[in-house]
C-alpha cells in the first residue's frame, strides 16, 4: 500500500484534492466546484453544507482516478481561500447562516464609519492590513450579531468562528478541535501580528467576543486528527495549516528573505519573503505572517500586493472586444507584432489595486493611430499585465531594502511563455516556473509533511523543488525604462477620469 500525504486546498469556486509521494512529487489531483450565492449586489456567500460536501467529493475522486487507498494517508494538509469567514455551535456544527466570502462587501459601511472615527492607524499598526471589508473582523461581528440563534449561542457559550481553515478542521476532527493557523489569523484584522495573539483592543474596536475565535498554532505541527469522517479513517493527523498564498509562497520555496512568488490568476497576487522583520508599507502593500514552522521558531513575514485583473484582463478581451476566441488565442495574436506600437491598455475595470489603491479608476485604451489592430491590443494586454507586477514588486524591493534575484511564477497563466518573457523584461529580472505549478497544494503538502517528520527541515523541500523553465530579460535598460514610462503616462490618464 502505498503511503502519501493528503492536501485539502479549498478555494473560492472549488475544492480540490492532492496526493504526494514521500519524495515531494505529485501523484494526482481532483477538484469539484460548488455554487456561489449572491443574494444581493455586492454579496457572496457560500452555503458550507455545499462547502463540505465539495471537500468529500474531491477526496473521493482523487481516491478513485489514482487508485490510491485512504488507510495510506500519512497525514493532511489544509490550505484554503483566506479572508472567508463563518460561525457555528461548537457542539452540533449548526450554522446560522452562509458564510461570508472574501469578496462580499456588506460590511464596506462598517469599515467607511470605523476610519472615520480614526480607527485605521491602530488596525495597520498592528495587523499590517488596510482596514476593509475585504478582512474578517466585521465578517466576524456582523456573523455573531446577526440572528436570534447567533446571539443565543453567544451569550451561552457555545458559538465559535473563525476562517474556513478553521471550520475544515472542526469538521474532519469530528467537532474535537477549534484551531487555526498564524498564516490564516493574519488575514482577520484581530490579530496583533508581532505578538501573535488575538489583539484585545482590536476585538474591542471591530466588536468580536474573543471566545468565539480559534486558538493560534504555528502554521506546521500538530491541529488534531480525523475522527468519525466516513470518508476518511480515524486517527489522520492534521500536520500542516496555510493560508492559500502563503502556502504558494512557502510552495515555491521561497524561504530565503527576497525571494519572491507571482500566481497569475483572475488577478495576480505577488508575495515577497521579508524573513523575521515585519516589514511596515507606506505604499498600499499588506504586512503579512507569511508562514511559522513551530513555536520555538520566529514567525516569518511576507509584503503583500495584487492586481485586481490578470487572466480577468484577457476574459475581458476575449468576452467584450471579441478580438479572441478563446483566452489561450490571446498569446499567438499577441506574438503576431513585436510591440504593442504605443498602444497601452490599463485594465482598472474594477479600480485599481496595489500600489495605487483607486478604487475610482476607470480601464482606458490609449495610444491607438489607424494602423493600430486587434494584435496590438492583445500586445497591450500582456503587457499590462506584466507592467501592474512590475510596479507591486519595485515597491517591494524599496520597502523591504533587498533586490529580487528572480520571480517564481505559478497559476493558471503562467503558461503563456510571451507573457512571462514580457514579464521578464519589464521587471529586468529573470522569471523562474517550476517543473511542479500546483504550488498552493504543493505548500499544504510541504508544512504538513514538515509537521509529521517526513521531511526534517526546508533545505530538504528546496532540493525537490525544480526548474521547468527560466525567462530571462531581453530588453536592455534604456528600452526597458522607456516602456515603463510610456506605461505611467497611462496611467495618470486613466486615474484622472
Amino acid at each position: 500500500m502505498r503511503e502519501f500525504i493528503l492536501a485539502i486546498d479549498q478555494g473560492t469556486t472549488g475544492s480540490t484534492a492532492l496526493a504526494m509521494g514521500l519524495d515531494g512529487r505529485i501523484i494526482d489531483r481532483a477538484t469539484v466546484t460548488f455554487p456561489q450565492h449572491y443574494p444581493k449586489p455586492g454579496w457572496v456567500e457560500h452555503d458550507l453544507g455545499e462547502l463540505w460536501s465539495s471537500v468529500q467529493g474531491a477526496v473521493g475522486q482523487l481516491f478513485e482516478k489514482s487508485k490510491l487507498d485512504a488507510r495510506g494517508v500519512l497525514c493532511i494538509g489544509i490550505t484554503n481561500q483566506r479572508e472567508t469567514s463563518a460561525v457555528w455551535h461548537q457542539k452540533t456544527g449548526e450554522v446560522v447562516s452562509k458564510a461570508i466570502v472574501w469578496q462580499c462587501r456588506r460590511t464596506a459601511s462598517r469599515c467607511a464609519e470605523m476610519k472615520q472615527a480614526g480607527g485605521e492607524p491602530l488596525v495597520q499598526q498592528r495587523t499590517g492590513l488596510v482596514l476593509d471589508p475585504y478582512f474578517s473582523a466585521t465578517k466576524l461581528a456582523l456573523l455573531s450579531q446577526q440572528n436570534a440563534s447567533a446571539r443565543r449561542w453567544l451569550k451561552q457559550g457555545h458559538l465559535r468562528g473563525g476562517t474556513i481553515d478553521t471550520y475544515l478542521t472542526y469538521r474532519l476532527t469530528g467537532g474535537a478541535e477549534h484551531l487555526t493557523d498564524v498564516s490564516n489569523a493574519a488575514r482577520t484584522s484581530l490579530l496583533n501580528i508581532h505578538s501573535l495573539s488575538w489583539d484585545d483592543e482590536l476585538l474591542e474596536l471591530f466588536g468580536v467576543d474573543k471566545s468565539i475565535l480559534p486558538e493560534i498554532r504555528p502554521s506546521s505541527g500538530s491541529f488534531g486528527i480525523t475522527k468519525g469522517v466516513g470518508w476518511l479513517p480515524d486517527g489522520i493527523p492534521i500536520t500542516g495549516i496555510a493560508g492559500d498564498q502563503q502556502a504558494a509562497l512557502f510552495g515555491q520555496t521561497c524561504f530565503k528573505p527576497g525571494t519572491a512568488k507571482c500566481t497569475f490568476g483572475t488577478g495576480s497576487f505577488i508575495l515577497m519573503n521579508t524573513g523575521s522583520r515585519a516589514v511596515p508599507s507606506q505604499s498600499g502593500l499588506l504586512t503579512t505572517v507569511a508562514w511559522q514552522l513551530g513555536a520555538a521558531k520566529k514567525p516569518i513575514y511576507a509584503l503583500e500586493g495584487g492586481a485586481f485583473l490578470c487572466g480577468a484582463a484577457v476574459d475581458w478581451v476575449r468576452d467584450s472586444l471579441g478580438i479572441i476566441k478563446k483566452s489561450s488565442d490571446i498569446e499567438g495574436l499577441a506574438a503576431s507584432v513585436s510591440s504593442s506600437d504605443g498602444v497601452d491598455f490599463v485594465p482598472a475595470l474594477t479600480g485599481l489595486g496595489a500600489p495605487h489603491w483607486d478604487p475610482d479608476a476607470r480601464g482606458t485604451i490609449t495610444g491607438l493611430t489607424r494602423g493600430s489592430t486587434a494584435a496590438h491590443i492583445a500586445r497591450a494586454t500582456l503587457d499590462a499585465i506584466a507592467l501592474q507586477n512590475a510596479d507591486i514588486l519595485r515597491v517591494m524591493e524599496q520597502e523591504s531594502g533587498r533586490r529580487l534575484s528572480d520571480l517564481r511564477v505559478d497559476g493558471g497563466a503562467c503558461v503563456n511563455n510571451l507573457l512571462m518573457q514580457i514579464q521578464s523584461d519589464v521587471l529586468g529580472r529573470t522569471l523562474i516556473r517550476p517543473t511542479q505549478t500546483e504550488t498552493t497544494g504543493a505548500g499544504a503538502s510541504y508544512l504538513a509533511g514538515l509537521g509529521c517528520g517526513i521531511w526534517s527541515d526546508e533545505s530538504e523541500l528546496a532540493s525537490i523543488w525544480a526548474v521547468d523553465e527560466r525567462f530571462a530579460p531581453a530588453l536592455r535598460k534604456p528600452q526597458r525604462e522607456q516602456r515603463v514610462m510610456q506605461w505611467q503616462r497611462a496611467l495618470k490618464q486613466t486615474r484622472a477620469h
